[in-house]
């Protein structure tokens, strides 16, 4: 995630590393920049000129190969005062200048970023200078310090200090400790190779830390001599944390350079320098601002969330990451910073959810920051999001073979916050089509949290607490549903969104028919395939776009495009062949369920706008209730008409004074669809009187003679009873 505009972009993993405080920063040379301090190179050019001396063809050539301690091996050698002479040079050229603007708050910021929460301090650095004292001075907070050869074991229960790996300058005159300054080739050798005493730290740091090097760079001869001492670790077959160092590079350039930090062991985090250009402003940058967001806790990511929340999440760039940024505070495990986003006035904009909340740009390494502990087994195809992601195993549900019902995990302080923020969305038809895009199933702590938010907003409007919904509106445009969006929350709160199941279990349960025959288990299973649901899509139009005046069927299907289906699928096709049998025995017996579920259907209908006393769209769907060419079923949920014609067709087979009965009653049933079974059922023979079809015929001024809803069963009636 970048902590700045143009910033690097630093790993989720090193994150989440130092948040639990396994990470050591090993600062080089770059951190002192900014007090006017130079790198190895320029070190060794000021030494030259404080010794008024120049390269021999030897030291230059070493000098140009960038073996910048050899080449004060060599000079050491050559000059009268020999090593004394070259590390009182030193000492004299690194005095950083203090007074410059920002010269020692990277320093600060380290040393904030480098304490953890229990108040330890682990930095390590392999700079002579005391600009670290300067910066804990002005902070009031020393620190203890260990130069080099006297060094801490790397371990948490035994270092609280700042290491200084290859020695630190003497407030005072000490030639002494200027001898022990690891600088030239011949430093260097004894402390990683002849007395090891750098290497043996080095190894146990690696060992049980996630390092970070910042201000290096790739060719430094000190990070050379350091991964040097890991290499040979790793290959006697020591399993070592990911290492990873801030890196310079030039645009267009990042895939080379990543390469020759990886050559080296370590995965690099770049940042932008441009050329011939030593502004490296962007690091320094972002280790203020990281130490910044550390030291100020939760409260720091609290910040992050309240100036990114009003922010469209599609204007995030690779330069300017701040989705980035609200992810990895929102993801606290405190739940603090997301109750921030939830609370927050006005409201964030659905876009965070359509968007980066559902982006599924999670890998497995980023499961630590959600509650799990490592996990070995690589999976490269786990990817996931926000607001669908593995749960850790305190809030997993058991494996098991039988339960008391719902299985589903428990939720984290995120996720209910999450809910929270998106009950002031409940008037936005997206969060809708949302869900239904996903399943079309709420979490029951969800659907809890949106019935009782409906029950409150339904309170005020009875009671006419008018102000009190003008200042939800005043904070959430969306916050108060109209009654278009009731109904379509109705739909999906009552479960009435088509789901996903697992397929063929009409043909199961056919088998089970054949098996056992009709019971109570089957017909109530039959009743749950066969039970009316709707499917949601994204419309064509949006709201914004209705007319005023519109009637609300047409608003509604501007607001989110929606099909009446059956919770199984493939109705027609599955029971078209079952004539005989079982299922022709059952038929008759399953007339009230039937007629149940079409009453279902039609009430759905009813509530979505596109159904009432006097019109629907059955004749639209299904243009004959007797068999024809024209029924093509490519509504599946009106097979339920034609599953109660044939069951009613099997009473009648059996008993013609009760099927007489219910077509009967068929007519007194509110919908035109009912109106249009009765009419094919006085078409049969023998079974209404002719008197009772010519009233109903007649009614309120001949309705049914004359609709279009019942005009093919009346024409089929008038020919073969006429």
């Amino acid at each position: 995630m970048q902590f700045i505009v143009d910033g690097p972009d630093i790993p989720e993993a090193l994150l989440q590393a130092h948040e639990e405080g396994r990470v050591v920063f090993f600062c080089g040379a770059g951190v002192s920049y900014p007090s006017g301090l130079p790198g190895f190179k320029g070190l060794v050019e000021q030494i030259y000129a404080s010794n008024g001396t120049s390269f021999t063809d030897i030291e230059r050539a070493a000098f140009d190969h960038s073996k910048f301690d050899a080449t004060l091996d060599l000079l050491e050698r050559r000059l009268p005062g020999q090593r004394l002479a070259v590390r009182r040079a030193l000492a004299k050229s690194l005095r950083p200048k203090l007074r410059r603007k920002g010269a020692i708050d990277t320093q600060a910021a380290l040393l904030r970023l480098a304490r953890s929460r229990d108040g330890a301090l682990r930095l390590v650095t392999t700079n002579f200078d005391r600009t670290f004292h300067a910066a804990a001075k002005r902070m009031g907070q020393p620190f203890p310090a260990y130069p080099a050869p006297m060094l801490p074991i790397p371990k948490s229960s035994r270092w609280d200090g700042l290491v200084f790996l290859h020695g630190l300058l003497p407030e005072s005159e000490d030639d002494a400790a200027l001898h022990r300054l690891v600088a030239t080739s011949g430093d260097f050798g004894l402390a990683y190779l002849t007395e090891r005493w750098a290497a043996r730290f080095v190894s146990e740091l690696f060992r049980n830390y996630v390092v970070c090097f910042i201000g290096y760079s790739i060719d430094d001869p000190v990070l050379r001599y350091m991964m040097d001492a890991l290499a040979a670790d790793r290959m006697l077959g020591e399993v070592t944390p990911q290492a990873w160092a801030f890196g310079d590079c030039e645009a267009g350039k990042e895939h080379l350079k990543t390469i020759e930090w990886e050559a080296k062991g370590v995965r690099p985090i770049l940042y932008r320098v441009q050329p011939a250009t030593h502004d490296h402003s962007a690091l320094h940058d972002t280790i203020r601002t990281w130490a910044d967001v550390y030291r100020d806790g939760v409260q720091g990511k609290e910040a992050i969330v309240a100036k990114h929340a009003m922010a469209q999440p599609q204007d995030s760039t690779l330069q300017d990451d701040f989705v980035g940024r609200m992810l990895w505070a929102l993801s606290d495990k405190s739940g603090l910073p997301a109750k921030r986003f939830a609370e927050f006035n006005p409201v964030p904009p659905l876009e965070w959810l359509l968007e980066a909340f559902s982006h599924e740009r999670f890998l497995q390494r980023d499961l630590a920051r959600f509650g799990f502990s490592s996990v070995k087994e690589e999976d490269a195809e786990l990817r996931f999001s926000l607001v669908r992601r593995p749960a850790p195993y305190d809030h997993a549900p058991p494996m098991t073979l039988a339960s008391s019902g719902s299985m589903a995990s428990r939720w984290d302080g995120l996720m209910f916050q999450l809910a929270r923020w998106l009950v002031r969305h409940l008037d936005d038809p997206r969060l809708i089509i949302w869900i239904a895009e996903r399943g079309g199933q709420m979490d029951s702590r969800w659907i809890s949290l949106v019935d009782s938010e409906l029950e409150r907003l339904a309170t005020l409007e009875r009671d006419g607490k008018v102000s009190e919904l003008d200042l939800i509106r005043l904070d959430a445009p969306k916050g108060v549903p109209d009654p278009k969006m009731r109904t379509l929350w109705r739909i999906v709160l009552g479960g009435r969104l088509k789901t996903p199941l697992s397929g063929g279990l009409l043909y199961r349960w056919i088998k089970r028919l054949r098996r056992e025959g009709l019971n109570t288990s089957l017909r109530m299973e039959l009743r749950s395939l066969l039970s009316p649901k709707i499917t949601l899509r994204r419309p064509f139009v949006w709201d914004g776009e209705v007319a005023d005046g519109a009637d609300e069927t047409v608003r509604i299907k501007q607001l989110v495009d929606w099909d009446l289906v059956l919770a199984e699928d493939n109705v027609h096709a599955v029971l078209q062949d079952q004539s005989k049998g079982e299922w022709e025995k059952a038929l008759p017996l399953l007339h009230s369920d039937l007629q149940q579920l079409l009453c279902d259907a039609l009430g759905l209908l009813r509530d979505l706008g596109e159904a009432d006393d006097l019109v629907d769209r059955s004749y639209w769907d299904l243009p004959s209730i007797t068999p024809h060419w024209q029924n093509r079923s490519f509504r599946d949920w009106v097979s339920l008409i034609e599953l109660l014609r044939d069951a009613w067709l099997a009473v009648r087979a059996t008993d013609e004074s009760r099927s007489t009965l219910m077509a009967q009653a068929w007519f007194e049933i509110p919908y035109p669809t009912f109106k249009r079974l009765a009419l094919f059922a006085a078409s049969q023979d023998n079974c209404i009187e002719q008197e009772q079809w010519v009233d109903w015929l007649l009614l309120d001024e001949g309705r049914w003679l004359w609709s279009q809803c019942t005009a093919r069963e009346v024409l089929r009636l008038l020919v073969l009873q006429g």
